[in-house]
């Protein structure tokens, strides 16, 4: 009997934890062969409506949810993708919920895609607080924020994760860079070799992300904005 009770509370545990993606609504499909996913905002005008997806239950596991989300975005053929917030009776817009969320799924031509800002985005771990320093100066971010870095051109930047065997990387923006997605991390974020849906660039505490994901957390992450 106590094992059965044991067995039942991992069960409820493991349930209460589980993140599950459905493919709630298809419109149309699109057939390309396009591996990028991306946030659009004010490109929606130019982007063709295929369906939508909902997210349920809460994850740490980011890269794993996100991997669910771009299979089956692929299985219509978007290449984009925005937040449907959810509305209140009153019609006002909810605050964001992890645990329930769903995304508009587009597919926009590569030419109608607007230039980037050649802004570094640097994102904390899901579930620590991490202590970095650009420059010199100290910056904590909490877990599941990201902060938008908006550099100067040919300026050097130095970013480190300030701990005595952490990364420090060196960046140098430049007018032809577009945004340059980082995730710092003391605990090393497993890639993935297919080279597509979420995957990291590297191992280690800064973390080079791909586009698609980096885009993708910049929605169910909170911007850190810094106190003037």
């Amino acid at each position: 009997m106590k094992n059965l009770f044991i067995i039942s509370f991992i069960t409820l545990v493991q349930f209460l934890n589980a993140q599950n993606v459905f493919l709630t609504k298809v419109e149309k499909t699109h057939d390309n062969t396009d591996q990028i996913l991306f946030k659009i905002n004010d490109e929606i005008k130019d982007a063709s409506y295929l369906g939508e997806i909902e997210v349920q239950g809460f994850s740490k596991n980011d890269a794993a949810v996100f991997s669910s989300i771009y299979k089956k975005a692929k299985e219509i053929g978007a290449n984009a993708f925005s937040l449907k917030p959810f509305e209140t009776i009153d019609g006002s817009i909810q605050p964001f919920n992890p645990s329930n969320y769903r995304l508009n799924l587009y597919f926009i031509p590569r030419d109608k895609l607007l230039n980037q800002t050649g802004n570094i985005y640097l994102f904390a771990s899901s579930d620590k607080e991490q202590k970095i320093s650009i420059n010199k100066e100290d910056l904590i971010l909490s877990p599941r924020s990201f902060y938008v870095l908006k550099p100067k051109q040919e300026e050097v930047y130095v970013i480190s994760t300030r701990k005595l065997l952490g990364s420090t990387i060196k960046l140098k923006p430049t007018s032809n860079d577009g945004n340059q997605y980082f995730q710092l991390s003391s605990t090393k974020i497993k890639s993935d070799d297919s080279g597509r849906g979420g995957l990291n660039l590297k191992s280690g505490d800064i973390v080079g992300l791909e586009k698609s994901y980096a885009e993708f957390l910049s929605i169910i992450y909170q911007e850190h904005k810094q106190s003037n």
